[in-house]
């Protein structure tokens, strides 16, 4: 079986000008700015924007868009760099902006040269007074009308670290009666008397956004800018700069970011996640960020297939995080090796199995994989741990686990009858006592004997302890950020549950962090990053239920032969 889908609008047009002749290679870039780490949203850019390049033939640049020092560091290039690799994606040519401070200082000299340009000395308070509204035009600058030999000169100066943070900027003289408020003469430099974390202070006057953009992509002779919606506005202005210049005619396209819910995705918000020590860092594994859905134990192949499911529109909408959450599931059944953990335990004794004996049983490490994903070996005693939701004192109906006189099967073992158990002075069970089917093994049962249930256990004398970690949404309401108030109102105080002593299974004691398990009944586990031998600890990366099987009809694809 294959799938196939429709083609979205950019790559319509990306078809459409290559079939064309208009562009020989697909170039387009990925530019994060390097002042956070990147998140789930950035990774649907990232998809989006290598993945058209590896289909098409063509290739994909890195370029940090690294114009403020203030809040850019090298620890975020690292940690970008790490996330991209990581999802699976390699960039052709590894570039910065400040690659292009003296050209883009050059393109600003051309723009004053040709009347375009000017240096403006009002505050941004006064700058902003005269921008009008969306219905009312702007008003001129007073210092609109300066020569372009003052112009030059005083730009100079800027450069020279004539004057200090805010004293003056250089704006485009575009048309400040234009409806698109960002075509009203914007600032395209300002000064910044700040250490960069790559040309340290060689520079003090830093380009706007709006004038690094569009002028790196035309230096790369990217074909196709792809940016989110919020950039719509933008483009128009991107364009101005690029004729006015007369360099290479980049073009910027817009799609839908992502929105997910539960979640929130500004850097700003997540930041003061951060600093405010709501959670332990970037890489919590709560949060959105790629790092820290990587420690959580999420696969690059379940966000890449996720970021394919909710494919490209050109109208915003809010994901299920279920969604993401259904694709690693099905990933993770298909790759995680089966295990026995136990997280709530109480005691099982087996009172006819030799005290003090052992065997060695057989497990099955995934069914589901291709190659049945091999085997372990489980040691197996008369003292085991189970599950105290396994037993029920006074059994519901269609209780199927163990009860006085039930019988259940314990997971690639023996058939066992629960005939009695021990209570402590506050009438807490404490101890299941139960008999084995000697004849019962799994694999070579011949008891005849028919059960409807199977829980799973660990062997007491060989058990291993761990920490557990599981968690939960770090929201408690879907769309945090359209909600009153302070977003950080509604984070779920119950998003991390800690549990401090669970028994595992000895194989787990070898766990590797590239490793992903299914603790059997329980969910997806992974090692956490404060793993240490002598201290283990696995972090849950999502439950075995499958929450999203309603709302997967929306993303149903037709499949052919």
């Amino acid at each position: 079986m294959s799938e196939e889908r429709s083609l979205n609008f950019i790559e319509e047009i990306i078809e459409n000008d290559l079939n064309s002749g208009k562009y020989e290679t697909l170039i387009t870039r990925f530019p994060p700015e390097p002042n956070g780490y990147l998140h789930i949203g950035h990774a649907k850019a990232i998809c989006l924007n290598f993945g058209l390049s590896q289909k098409y033939g063509g290739y994909t640049n890195l370029r940090f868009d690294d114009t403020n020092p203030v809040t850019e560091k090298t620890e975020y290039v690292d940690s970008q760099q790490q996330d991209i690799k990581w999802l699976g994606f390699q960039w052709k040519n590894e570039l910065y902006t400040s690659d292009y401070f003296q050209t883009l200082h050059d393109f600003a000299v051309k723009l004053i040269e040709k009347g375009l340009a000017y240096v403006d000395h009002g505050t941004a308070e006064e700058i902003a007074a005269l921008k009008g509204t969306p219905t009312e035009p702007g008003k001129d600058s007073p210092y609109r009308s300066r020569s372009t030999e003052e112009n030059l000169e005083l730009f100079a100066e800027m450069k020279a670290g004539k004057f200090e943070d805010g004293a003056c900027t250089l704006r485009a003289k575009i048309d400040m009666s234009s409806p698109n408020m960002l075509m009203r003469d914007p600032i395209i430099y300002r000064i910044k008397h700040a250490e960069h974390h790559r040309t340290g202070n060689t520079w003090c006057i830093y380009p706007m956004y709006d004038f690094a953009h569009g002028q790196s992509d035309s230096i790369e002779s990217i074909t196709h800018s792809l940016c989110t919606l919020e950039y719509v506005s933008h483009r128009e202005l991107y364009n101005w700069f690029i004729e006015m210049l007369e360099i290479f005619p980049s073009q910027q396209y817009e799609f839908a970011r992502l929105n997910l819910t539960y979640t929130v995705m500004s850097k700003r918000k997540l930041l003061q996640l951060v600093n405010e020590g709501v959670v332990s860092g970037w890489n919590d594994p709560r949060m959105p960020t790629i790092s820290g859905l990587r420690r959580r134990g999420y696969t690059p192949e379940s966000i890449r297939e996720f970021c394919e499911r909710i494919g490209i529109a050109k109208r915003e909408n809010l994901i299920e995080l279920s969604l993401l959450e259904f694709c690693v599931r099905e990933h993770l059944n298909k790759t995680a090796n089966r295990v026995m953990a136990v997280l709530d335990p109480i005691k099982l004794v087996i009172t006819n199995y030799p005290e003090g004996q052992s065997e060695i049983l057989i497990g099955e490490n995934n069914p589901e994989a291709e190659d049945k994903g091999g085997s372990r070996e489980i040691p197996f005693s008369n003292e085991l741990w189970i599950e105290r939701e396994d037993f029920m004192e006074e059994p519901a109906k269609k209780w199927f686990r163990l009860a006085p006189g039930a019988m259940v099967r314990l997971k690639n073992a023996y058939i066992v009858q629960c005939d009695d158990f021990i209570k402590d002075e506050n009438g807490n069970v404490t101890e299941i006592r139960c008999s084995y089917f000697p004849n019962s093994k799994s694999g070579e049962d011949t008891s005849e004997l028919h059960v409807k249930g199977t829980i799973h256990w660990v062997s007491t004398a060989h058990a291993k302890t761990a920490e557990v970690r599981i968690y939960d949404r770090l929201f408690s309401v879907e769309s945090p950020d359209s909600e009153e108030g302070d977003f950080k109102d509604y984070l779920n105080s119950d998003s991390v549950r800690v549990i401090k002593q669970a028994y595992i299974e000895p194989y787990l004691a070898q766990a590797d962090m590239d490793s992903r398990y299914q603790f059997i009944r329980k969910g997806y586990y992974c090692l956490d990053l404060e793993s240490t031998p002598e201290h283990l600890v696995f972090n849950q990366t999502v439950g075995l239920k499958d929450a999203w099987a309603k709302a997967k009809k929306c993303y149903s694809w037709r499949r052919v032969a």
